[in-house]
């Protein structure tokens, strides 16, 4: 039984149809690369699964639920996490409050009231820090990162609620190549608890991490398989590489 499973999806914006019957199938553990020409969909499709938009047609599936009509809110509840291409980080907190927020969010109001998560949380947050590489950082505003480390603070951030599915939309945008190399290796380890999909303009990193690829172009799926069998896929050479 798949992870999550969207079939049929159309999303009409007025005269513009962005999806036309797009689908994507995504395992446990699995690492899921979404790529085609810029204005393909990717995004739009992305959206229509994290209930950032809702599908004009079409049903999506998770963890055998159906949530095509749920709020992105009721989909976090559900084990789904989003993040946008935008750095979304609180830039005057620490490092170590954006952590800690995040977590928060996940404790019970009565242990928010009695100030009793502070403490408690305290191991997880700086756990987390460590993982992403921003430990040594965990006193400083977030405003004093590099786009790259905010970036990988945000994604600590999106996994403190311990998804099931983590949804990431570009996020090597404006990165170094250095930082693009580290980002992929702070992503493998999370693929014990959690499955990626990452919508992605670099091919190279994003063949490096992933274990399948679908390819949207003009709101359709061209292709959807493994890395080697799409590169071998005539019509994503023709199509989809000559447009990159």
């Amino acid at each position: 039984m798949p992870l999550l499973e969207a079939t049929g999806i159309v999303k009409v914006f007025g005269k513009l149809t962005a999806l036309d019957g797009a689908a994507l199938t995504i395992g446990e553990n699995e690492f899921h690369g979404l790529i085609g020409p810029n204005g393909s969909g990717k995004s739009t499709l992305m959206k229509c699964v994290a209930g950032a938009e809702m599908p004009t047609q079409g049903k999506v599936t998770f963890i055998n639920r159906d949530i095509t009509l749920l709020s992105p809110t009721e989909r976090a509840r559900a084990g789904m996490s989003l993040k946008f291409q935008i750095t979304s980080v609180l830039p005057t907190l620490t490092l170590y409050d954006n952590i800690l927020l995040a977590l928060q969010a996940q404790s019970s109001l009565f242990d928010l009231v009695f100030s009793r998560t502070r403490g408690v949380l305290h191991d997880q947050a700086m756990m987390m820090l460590s993982q992403f590489r921003l430990a040594d950082r965990a006193h400083d505003a977030a405003a004093a990162l590099s786009h790259g480390q905010q970036q990988w603070l945000e994604i600590a951030m999106a996994l403190a609620a311990r998804p099931r599915l983590l949804l990431l939309d570009e996020p090597t945008g404006g990165m170094s190549l250095e930082e693009r190399r580290v980002t992929g290796e702070l992503l493998q380890p999370i693929k014990q608890h959690c499955s990626l999909v990452i919508v992605e303009h670099d091919l190279d990193f994003i063949r490096d991490i992933c274990d399948r690829l679908t390819v949207i172009d003009q709101g359709r799926v061209l292709a959807s398989g493994t890395v080697a069998e799409i590169q071998a896929n005539k019509s994503v050479q023709e199509i989809y590489l000559r447009r990159a």
